[in-house]
């Protein structure tokens, strides 16, 4: 798989203890919860940050994305908390 731009914000940032990292997973990793199974593999961190799929949120090139949507061809993936307004 192609190197992409993984973005961390808020708490998902605060426990894993960076805001950004550049990343090439393994060929086999082709949607999005893929993404996450193998993102909370890589430290401790990761996976306390990843272990509530419900609480977090995730965008493909700025566009959201379920567990199913495909992360093939791209270039940045964000992962936050999900946004409330009020």
């Amino acid at each position: 798989m192609a190197v992409m731009q993984i973005l961390y914000f808020a708490w998902v940032r605060e426990r894993i203890g960076v805001g950004e990292e550049v990343l090439a997973p393994p060929a086999d990793v082709a949607t999005v919860g893929e993404l996450l199974d193998w993102l909370a593999t890589r430290s401790p961190g990761h996976a306390a940050a990843l272990a509530d799929r419900d609480a977090i949120r995730v965008a493909v090139d700025q566009d959201f994305a379920g567990p199913a949507g495909s992360v093939a061809g791209a270039r940045e993936i964000a992962i936050f908390p999900p946004v409330t307004g009020g």
